[in-house]
């Protein structure tokens, strides 16, 4: 739940910065229109390059409801996520002062030990375990071995009594004590089951090591991405800038302008997706790891505690 609403709320602010970008595109491209019209009007500029320039204003402008679409969508999702009825999520943070949370070196593998589904699956071998146990158990009488106050049993004269070699225990229960085949298809069975919820534990292990090593991988690919395409909106800003100052100059056609603009707008959306998606893999990664990676005094105490009363419960056994 804590991994879903993080991610849901960087999605949300991820659109709400896409919304941003493209309002101002379209705010932009809309003075371009109007300055256009006042040329085709002049003769300055031809009706192609009119019509080009109309033709991205609404390409822009009809990004806008979908985004818009996809925010109250989203808004709706995460309210149900916080329990509360569909609507308006009020906002923090804008997207670009979500800062990422450093992960230090040498975590403990004990961290995965936190994780439902490992619980879930150890539990499950526990069980199986149990179910051998009392499957075996079926090839011994359930008698008392001691009397009262722990003298002998009286008991044991009833261990088999009858033709049909069956022990009674307080004149009331009777049961068989040896059903040969029956009771060995019984274990036979319970120790299927145990090397069932073996494979399922160590499964279980695999993919919890494994959602790790992906949220690790994917956060460091994606700020190197992040960087890359940072790096390339600053050089397609340049680029449409200088384009426009072209067009303006009479070196270039109007077409050079509007395929640096639209580079550069699809490269800000592109960018502002993969920022969310560096947030997202440490979400991911704090999912993984059953909880994030903060250990506390008092958590190590705990952890400490636990493992010295299971060392001593193995010892008992």
């Amino acid at each position: 739940l804590v991994s879903a609403v993080a991610s849901s709320y960087i999605n949300l602010r991820s659109l709400d910065r896409q919304l941003e970008i493209a309002k101002a595109t379209t705010a932009s491209r809309a003075e371009s229109v109007h300055v256009f019209e006042l040329r085709f009007k002049g003769g300055e500029v031809s009706q192609m390059e009119l019509a080009q320039s109309q033709s991205e204003y609404e390409a822009s402008r009809a990004v806008i409801p979908q985004i818009e679409a996809q925010i109250a969508q989203q808004e709706d999702a995460l309210s149900v996520l916080l329990g509360r009825n569909p609507g308006d999520i009020l906002r923090g943070r804008a997207l670009a002062e979500l800062a990422a949370p450093a992960v230090p070196a040498g975590l403990p593998s004990d961290l995965l030990e936190r994780r439902p589904d490992l619980r879930q699956a150890e539990q499950d071998l526990v069980a199986a375990n149990a179910q051998i146990g009392a499957a075996k158990a079926l090839y011994f009488p359930q008698i008392s071995l001691t009397g009262l106050l722990g003298t002998q049993s009286g008991q044991f004269s009833k261990l088999f009594t009858g033709p049909s070699r069956v022990w009674s225990f307080a004149g009331s229960i009777a049961q068989p004590i040896f059903e040969g085949g029956a009771i060995v298809g019984q274990v036979k069975q319970a120790e299927a089951v145990q090397q069932q919820a073996l494979y399922s534990y160590r499964k279980a292990i695999q993919v919890a090591f494994q959602e790790v090593d992906d949220a690790l991988i994917s956060s460091q690919k994606l700020r190197e991405q992040f960087d890359v395409q940072e790096r390339q909106v600053e050089a397609l800003a340049t680029y449409a800038h200088l384009a426009r100052l072209r067009y303006e100059g009479g070196y270039t056609s109007y077409i050079e302008v509007l395929d640096a603009e639209r580079s550069l707008f699809n490269a800000q959306l592109n960018q502002t997706q993969t920022q969310a998606g560096v947030l997202v893999s440490y979400v991911n990664l704090y999912k993984a790891m059953g909880g994030g990676w903060v250990i506390t005094a008092d958590s190590m105490t705990t952890q400490a505690a636990q493992h010295s009363g299971d060392a001593a419960a193995q010892s008992a056994k």
